[in-house]
Parts: C-alpha cells; sequence; structure tokens
C-alpha cells in the first residue's frame, strides 16, 4: 500500500515537473511569436500578420491534431465555449499585434501579466468563486504596476496600451474558457478549434490588405510565427492537464526575462527602470494569487498535516 502511495506522489511530481517545463518553453514560443510579429509589422498590415500567424497554426493544429484523419476529433461537446474562446483569441491576439508595434517588448509583456490579475478578477462572475479583499488588493497593485510601467503623467503615455489592457482581459476570457473545456473536450479537439475564428474573419478580406513581403526573410518570418502560435498554445493546453493552474502560473513570468532580451537583441530596446519596477510588482501580484490559489486549492487535510509539522 505505501509502496503504491509513493508510486503514485512519485509520478504525480514527474507530471508536474513536465508541466512546468512545457510552460516555460510556452513563454519562449510566445516570445518568438510576439518577435516575429513586431518585425514583420514595421512592413506589412496587421491584418495580414495576424492572418499569417493564424494560417501556419491552423496547418501544424491539424496536424498535431490528425484531424484530416480523424474527423470526429473536431466534434465538441461544447462548440458554442469553443468558438467563444477562438474569438476571444482572435481579438487578443489582434490587439497584442497592434501593441507590439508601438511598445517595447518589455512593455508588452508588463500588460500581458495583468492575465492572472484578471482571471482573478473575472473568476467570480464567470465561474462562481469569491474574490476576498486579499485578491482584490492585490488586483488594485497589478493595476498600478501596469500604471508605473506605462508612465501616463510623464507625458509618455500612449493611447495603445489601452488596446493592449483590452486584449489582456480578451485573453483573460480565453484562460477561463480554456480551463471550462479541459473537463469536456480532449487537447486534440480545442486546439483544433482554437484558429477557428481568425481564419473565418480575415481571409474573406486578405485580398484587400494583402501586401507582398519584401524578402525572403520575411516569408520565413511569417511560417515561423504560426510555428510558435501553434507550438506555445499545444504546449499551454496539455500543460494544464498535467498540473493546475496555480502552480503553472508563477513560471509564465519567465517570458518577462525572454522578451527583454529579444527586445535588446533584435530591436535595440532596452527597458526603462519604470517598466521594471512596475512589471515587478505586476509579477508579484500575479505570483501571489497563484500561490494563494493553490494553496485554497489544497485538501484539508494536507493543510491539517502542513501545520502539524511546522508546529
Amino acid at each position: 500500500m505505501i509502496a503504491a502511495v509513493d508510486t503514485g506522489e512519485a509520478e504525480d511530481r514527474r507530471m508536474r515537473i513536465l508541466a512546468i517545463g512545457l510552460m516555460c518553453a510556452t513563454m519562449i514560443c510566445f516570445t518568438g511569436q510576439d518577435t516575429c510579429a513586431k518585425w514583420l509589422s514595421a512592413s506589412l498590415p496587421i491584418a495580414q500578420i495576424v492572418w499569417a500567424r493564424y494560417v501556419g497554426a491552423s496547418l501544424i493544429a491539424l496536424v498535431a491534431s490528425r484531424s484530416l484523419s480523424r474527423p470526429a476529433m473536431l466534434r465538441s461537446r461544447r462548440p458554442r465555449l469553443q468558438l467563444l474562446r477562438s474569438v476571444l483569441l482572435f481579438c487578443s491576439t489582434t490587439a497584442n499585434v497592434l501593441a507590439v508595434r508601438e511598445l517595447q517588448l518589455s512593455e508588452t509583456a508588463t500588460i500581458s501579466f495583468l492575465t492572472p490579475v484578471f482571471v482573478a478578477l473575472l473568476a467570480g462572475p464567470v465561474l462562481g468563486e469569491r474574490v476576498s479583499a486579499e485578491r482584490m488588493i492585490a488586483i488594485a497593485l497589478g493595476f498600478l504596476g501596469v500604471v508605473i510601467a506605462t508612465r501616463p503623467g510623464a507625458g509618455t503615455f500612449q493611447p495603445i496600451v489601452l488596446v493592449a489592457v483590452a486584449g489582456v482581459v480578451c485573453n483573460s476570457g480565453y484562460v477561463l474558457a480554456t480551463r471550462k473545456l479541459a473537463g469536456s473536450d480532449s487537447a486534440q479537439t480545442t486546439l483544433a478549434w482554437t484558429q477557428i475564428a481568425g481564419i473565418v474573419f480575415l481571409t474573406p478580406i486578405l485580398p484587400w490588405i494583402w501586401r507582398q513581403p519584401q524578402s525572403a526573410i520575411d516569408w520565413v518570418i511569417m511560417a515561423g510565427m504560426g510555428v510558435f502560435a501553434a507550438t506555445s498554445h499545444g504546449m499551454l493546453i496539455v500543460a494544464h492537464r498535467f498540473a493546475p493552474a496555480p502552480t503553472l502560473t508563477p513560471f509564465t513570468y519567465t517570458q518577462l526575462i525572454w522578451m527583454i532580451v529579444s527586445g535588446v537583441l533584435v530591436f535595440g530596446d532596452w527597458p526603462s527602470a519604470a517598466t521594471l519596477i512596475g512589471a515587478s510588482l505586476v509579477v508579484a501580484c500575479g505570483v501571489y494569487l497563484a500561490l494563494r490559489e493553490r494553496r485554497a486549492r489544497r485538501p484539508r487535510s494536507q493543510r491539517s498535516t502542513s501545520i502539524d509539522e511546522t508546529s
């Protein structure tokens, strides 16, 4: 009996480590996706960039989910929620591409870190979770961090920040929809549905907005963006099947490191002190919310054992 329990705990630990590794790799792919989008935004229309991201991701998603050979994989138990999730991701992606064109990668990363804050705020009306006073304080501090990072009172505030925040709200809804779908549809089904909105909305207007890429490098970057997009969302779905969100959330902030590195190496953008201070505050609030949620989900018996061990 004890051996079986130990084996179960070891397997659970192994799955969590694998999930954390997938989450860290996902953040690298998200950075690659945003870097490609920012590079392309200097010469191509935003709609074309978003369309390229969706086409590349769709092709990879169809292959990964084997939907062509197994059409049943496209059948969802909750198609309306799948469509809503896809639309939310489309809105979030479009807002993010608009933002990275105008802002530094480190600034867009800081704003994107509001996602756990909005998830905590929306968890009440969407998932029926109670929002405590401590949660509200952490949420307020998270917003303060973004205010510091974007410096609205220093004469340098850019309205595009509001677009980026709107994108984060959409992404938060996307995260909550993903959580709801985890118990009803397989990862392959959800991955296949993810790209639908972008393809449906953008393909009809493509002939009117298309601009020929200027070089072979631009074609490669467009393809790479699709690879990063499909890989990141696929790994994100699998990671959440191996470990709960509160365990994984703190590791999403590793993206800030890669965004700073990419911004400096590719675009020569050094983050300001205000950006780093604001980002640190947003990260601290997000980590606090994740740790608090993880503690709240622990079984009562586990909590008692922990208390006994430390007393």
